[in-house]
């Protein structure tokens, strides 16, 4: 069927031809641009908004014809205004009308399924905040020191070799782990978890049986978590008031972990990616002038883990961004050109530090409820990481990283890159770049000094210093028990550092020696790194 049949541009004159310049190759039916045959969707998004404005026709597979939506304020205004828009494709006219097959490649996105995402009304609010309130019981403290754990062990990994691929040997794996734990799947996470989960996202040969490997993982716990609850999310789903039937809750469990997974991949090895490759970026970072989670927030606005999102339906005649949008319309929310909208963006090198009004996580009532775990595995993960690799740089020229591209989303393959080699690290202990020393004695100034502090050549602080008896401490070596004229240096002899005496009491003394709180500030920075 061609646009004269279905005239989804719906303007009153005729179509409009390709731009001036623009190559045969990628257009369809009436002149309208191919999106899935386009080389740089950037550059076609910049044309598409040069030649029709911020809403423009287009045409997906099997020139199948949609809307795209490029203006940031007209894509808030569609997720936003759910009394125009709606997230159910059964409304859809070219689906209705035949034009979508059931193998069409983007099914997976369409089809239209009982979950909180495609739902509108009382079963959206239902499953929706099944789901919100099971999100809210997490731990977010808990949930950095699983993050800086997996992190840790990951590193172990391949800290010894010296170089790495921080995509699939990180950024692919981290996320993964931190869903299981959260979920309650914890004995579940294995590189063929993981694997399963790349292949069934990239619709290859296998896809069906990887999706059906994950799927039997979920099956498994929500039948665990019904006879033996725990304190996971998986748990709490479950003892929603809302009271989700086992299908509901496999189905949600699948949106969160696939979705979650997928976006946080690409949102990680995005900022590993600039971080790599722009010195400035990488000086702000080290200088202090912008955190890591600025740095995320930054990635968000530059790149984020989804291009558009898989669509919008138009519930009534209404009007978008100068044009006329018919009842069962498609529309794409174009989250990677709403981001870039010259309107609100017009120098696109300055920062976006402290604004998050970017589209990556949608918006309205279809907003992702995750995206707050999305950011702290990316910015906790990406923070341990430069904790432990503080050298590390990338190990090709950065013409040479290559992207796989869809519509949807632009996934970074690899990011080969080096540093000087390093022993493994105990995942108890905070990411160091350094060896982690070991934990100091409940011991202040003023107290008798614990007996392994004391001993030669221990330090008083975390034991790489010199301590109070110390010959290099600047005084004269400490009188033991036992010391007598035998003991006095000889015409010939050096002053040696002795032991500091040990009285009977110490202790006892040690043991009533009040602890020094740590302060306010103190106390923040160790929550917020998730010790």
């Amino acid at each position: 069927m061609t646009s004269e049949t279905h005239p989804l541009t719906a303007t009153d004159g005729p179509l409009p031809g390709p731009p001036p310049g623009c190559p045969a190759h990628g257009l369809g039916p009436g002149g309208l641009r191919r999106l899935h045959e386009a080389e740089d969707l950037d550059e076609l998004y910049e044309e598409l908004r040069e030649q029709y404005g911020p809403v423009a026709p287009a045409l997906i597979h099997d020139d199948v014809p949609v809307w795209v939506v490029l203006g940031h304020s007209e894509n808030l205004h569609m997720v936003s205004t759910p009394s125009q828009y709606c997230r159910d494709s059964r409304s859809w006219t070219p689906l209705k009308e035949g034009m979508v097959k059931p193998d069409h490649p983007l099914m997976p996105h369409i089809a239209w399924q009982p979950i909180a995402s495609h739902v509108e009304g009382d079963e959206h609010q239902r499953l929706r905040g099944a789901v919100s309130g099971a999100m809210s019981t997490i731990d977010f403290r808990g949930l950095r020191r699983h993050i800086k754990r997996h992190t840790q062990r990951l590193v172990n990994r391949f800290c010894e070799e010296g170089r790495a691929d921080l995509v699939s040997q990180f950024a692919e794996h981290l996320p993964m782990a931190v869903m299981c734990e959260l979920l309650g799947m914890a004995d579940a996470y294995d590189d063929r978890l993981v694997e399963a989960a790349r292949d069934a996202l990239k619709g290859t040969e296998t896809a069906i049986a990887s999706h059906t490997h994950v799927m039997d993982a979920l099956s498994r716990l929500t039948a665990r978590r019904r006879a033996e609850p725990g304190e996971d999310f998986t748990t709490h789903l479950i003892n929603h008031p809302a009271r989700l039937t086992d299908d509901e809750v496999r189905e949600h469990l699948r949106l969160i972990l696939f979705a979650g997974y997928e976006a946080t991949v690409n949102l990680i090895a995005n900022v590993l990616r600039v971080v790599l490759t722009d010195p400035g970026f990488r000086a702000q970072l080290s200088g202090g002038q912008m955190t890591v989670p600025e740095a995320v927030e930054q990635s968000l606005w530059d790149e984020p883990p989804f291009s558009t999102i898989f669509a919008y339906f138009a519930k009534q005649e209404t009007e978008l961004g100068g044009q006329r949008i018919r009842q069962g319309d498609g529309l794409l929310l174009g989250i990677a050109p709403g981001n870039v909208d010259p309107r609100i963006r017009p120098d696109l090198s300055a920062g976006m530090q402290g604004n998050r009004s970017h589209l990556a996580f949608s918006g309205g009532p279809h907003e992702c409820p995750g995206q707050d775990i999305g950011r702290a595995i990316a910015d906790s993960g990406v923070d341990a990481l430069l904790m432990r690799l503080p050298d590390v740089h990338l190990d090709c020229d950065e013409d040479e990283l290559r992207w796989r591209s869809s519509i949807s989303a632009r996934h970074l393959v690899e990011l080969p890159v080096r540093f000087q080699p390093r022993p493994p690290q105990d995942v108890t202990q905070a990411p160091s770049h350094a060896p982690v020393p070991p934990r100091r004695e409940a011991w202040h100034i003023g107290a008798p000094l614990p007996q392994q502090l004391a001993e030669p050549g221990a330090g008083a602080g975390w034991g790489t210093g010199p301590g109070p008896g110390s010959a290099s401490s600047g005084g004269q070596p400490l009188p033991t028990a036992s010391a007598g004229p035998a003991a006095q240096p000889g015409p010939q002899s050096q002053p040696q550092p002795q032991p500091a005496p040990r009285p009977e009491s110490a202790p006892e003394a040690v043991a009533e020696a009040p602890v020094r709180p740590r302060g306010p500030w103190q106390r923040l920075v160790r929550w917020w790194r998730g010790y």
